[in-house]
């Protein structure tokens, strides 16, 4: 009966000692699970900052496009408004883009600055 007992301590010993591993690593898990659950909650907070910038620069992104759409359509405008390129056999006067006095003006200057040159040879 005494050796009975013994084997009984034994036994209890060896149920405490697997009950204390069991207890440190149950602890030891829970720790790993809290840290787990903070680092999937920053990572969730940093994931949503970084939307809430994404679609900053997706807004800013659209604007730029508008303002460019809207700077084509008047660069064009402008353009169109512009005299038409000359072809190889057409002279290349300047002053077709000045208004009909203005080119009168600017012709009567030249000749008379022509003049004066041959005065002056």
């Amino acid at each position: 009966m005494l050796t009975e007992l013994e084997t009984l301590s034994q036994n209890i010993g060896r149920l405490i000692e697997i009950s204390q591993r069991y207890n440190e690593a149950r602890i030891a898990l829970e720790e790993q699970l809290a840290q787990a659950h903070a680092e999937c909650e920053s990572t969730r907070a940093e994931l949503e900052q970084i939307r809430e910038e994404r679609n900053a620069l997706q807004a800013e992104r659209d604007a730029l496009s508008a303002k460019i759409d809207d700077a084509q359509v008047r660069l064009n405008a402008i353009l169109e408004k512009l005299p038409r390129a000359r072809g190889h056999n057409e002279p290349d006067n300047q002053l077709d883009l000045l208004a009909p006095e203005q080119q009168a003006q600017a012709t009567h200057d030249a000749n008379n600055d022509a003049t004066r040159h041959g005065e002056n040879a």
